[in-house]
């Protein structure tokens, strides 16, 4: 007997169980991430202002060196994906080798150039003389861990595309609760200060990359992929890579244009900025988790030749970012009047980000539209688009966002101009969308 086709409504359920069983333990790695610096923070905090400060200037170089590769991640995810979609497990594994090898050269490279720079950049950063010899003590010993944090994002890359979030999950809390108990026994039961909680953060990163490491060869050995570093492969992850590491690049520079107008505003502009901000990066993961679930599932689909699974799926991950976005703008509105004071009780600093909290509130099912079709798109494997679209938005963001100042409207018309660059991303990203012509099929793109 011939089966009856899915109706619609069984597909929607098949697909939700999918989005679900991807999304929801990427989202809890991606909170674990950042307990990392909140455990240094506190565990530091205690030695002193001075120290806290040094870890606050190190930790932003060592966080804006990690987000500059996350490309090792995503292009991992989108190539091993359709190599799973396409049955080939032995190539999605060894795709992921190569991004593996890519991840440990580049680690390299960064060490090369940091510990010599070290002094320079903590300077170039604006530290105090008395943070300043703290900062340098934690960059240059935690840039002894950077290859492994490279390697831990290229591996989970090929986890995310082999479908499985949840050992990523497991490995960045088992991270951090030996990075939290490694700084306590440095830092005060060894009496090393700050460079224990350098070293204790080394250390855990070092753990999480072995035990990807470990993961992954045995997956190779199971299917039968080389783990000889590869020139040709090493070199198409990188050049895989080149368009996100410019996308990255550009939306960096938008995060930093936006604080940069919000400082040229008074103190109480960039203090409420920063608050703001921590709270769009918070609500940004909630978001993440179902783009990175959509790297994964729409490799899967255009690896084994389904375009029109592929937009299926992508039209339901849409309709998702837009009740994710509904959701947590609602509870932005509803908590506003408790969050903020929860970081200061100076009424200027309130009067100044409780209006800017509307606009970013009532922006968030743009950002869900964004983040959904962002993780479509690199999954598709389309990143040069993204790259070119995100420069576009880069050029029409900065003028706006510096005539800020001059033609006044305080911080609620920066995150005005921040919602103005979504609503960019979202009509470059809703083009390409509509036009059918990121779902090319195939085991490669």
């Amino acid at each position: 007997m011939t089966q009856a086709p899915a109706t619609p409504k069984a597909d929607r359920r098949r697909h939700d169980r999918e989005i679900v069983a991807l999304a929801v333990p990427a989202f809890g790695a991606l909170v674990a991430e950042p307990l990392f610096l909140m455990a240094d923070s506190a565990i530091v905090g205690h030695l002193g202002t001075a120290q806290l400060a040094g870890l606050a200037v190190a930790s932003a170089l060592l966080m804006t060196a990690v987000s500059v590769f996350v490309f090792l991640a995503y292009a991992t995810t989108a190539a091993v994906a359709r190599r799973v979609g396409s049955g080939d497990l032995r190539a999605a594994i060894q795709q992921g080798m190569d991004g593996i090898w890519l991840a440990l050269l580049l680690g390299a490279a960064v060490i090369a150039i940091v510990l010599p720079t070290a002094p320079a950049l903590i300077e170039l950063f604006g530290a105090s003389d008395t943070a300043a010899p703290y900062a340098v003590t934690y960059l240059r010993i935690s840039a002894l861990g950077i290859p492994a944090m490279l390697v831990v994002l290229a591996a989970t890359g090929v986890l995310r595309g082999l479908q499985n979030t949840k050992t990523p999950l497991y490995v960045a809390v088992a991270g951090f609760v030996a990075n939290a108990a490694l700084n306590v026994g440095l830092v005060y039961g060894a009496g090393l200060g700050i460079a224990g909680s350098a070293w204790g953060t080394v250390i855990a990163q070092l753990g999480m990359a072995a035990i990807y490491l470990v993961v992954v060869v045995r997956g190779a050995r199971r299917h039968g992929a080389s783990l000889r570093p590869d020139a040709a492969g090493i070199r198409a992850c990188a050049q895989a890579g080149a368009p996100l590491l410019i996308r990255t690049l550009s939306l960096r520079a938008i995060l930093m244009i936006a604080t940069a107008v919000a400082a040229r505003l008074g103190d109480a502009d960039v203090a409420a900025h920063q608050i703001i901000l921590s709270l769009w990066n918070l609500l940004a993961f909630a978001l993440d988790a179902i783009a990175i679930a959509g790297q994964a599932i729409i490799g899967r689909y255009l690896g084994a030749d389904d375009a029109s699974g592929a937009r299926d799926v992508c039209r339901r991950m849409v309709q998702w970012g837009i009740a994710a976005g509904v959701v947590l703008g609602v509870l932005v509105l509803a908590a506003r009047p408790l969050f903020v004071p929860l970081f200061t009780s100076d009424q200027v600093v309130l009067d100044a980000a409780l209006p800017a909290l509307i606009v970013v509130a009532l922006s968030q099912p743009i950002c869900g539209i964004v983040f959904v079709l962002d993780g479509v798109l690199m999954g598709a494997g389309d990143g040069p688009y993204l790259a070119w679209a995100m420069l576009v938005t880069l050029a029409i963001f900065t003028p706006v966002a510096l005539l800020v100042p001059t033609l006044g409207g305080g911080l609620t018309a920066v995150w005005g101009a921040m919602t103005l660059m979504m609503a960019l991303r979202m009509a470059t990203l809703w083009v390409r969308y509509r036009s059918g012509r990121w779902a090319v099929t195939g085991a490669t793109r």
